[in-house]
């Protein structure tokens, strides 16, 4: 039985996951359309992180785009032969 103990979760006495010591830490339930569900696995595959992990870096990944847009800045990707693309996220 998984009993939750303050900041921990516990099963038969020994500290199975240690939630996020950050104050400012909040868990959320979201449902993920089915291409996000595929890109988080194989991020999730490729990285050898956590979903929550990819989840978060994404999260953190948009705010820093979103946030250099509003500055006027644009998003480009570089090619290995050295070409720009400027990406749009909508």
């Amino acid at each position: 039985m998984m009993v939750r103990e303050g900041r921990s979760i516990r099963k038969a006495g020994t500290v199975v996951n240690q939630l996020p010591s950050h104050p400012d830490s909040e868990r959320f339930s979201v449902t993920l359309c089915p291409p996000a569900v595929t890109a988080v696995s194989e991020l999730v595959a490729a990285s050898g992180v956590s979903k929550a992990d990819v989840i978060n870096r994404a999260v953190l990944l948009l705010g820093f785009v979103e946030s250099e847009r509003a500055k006027g800045h644009d998003l480009m990707i570089r090619d290995t032969e050295g070409s720009l693309e400027r990406i749009h996220i909508l």
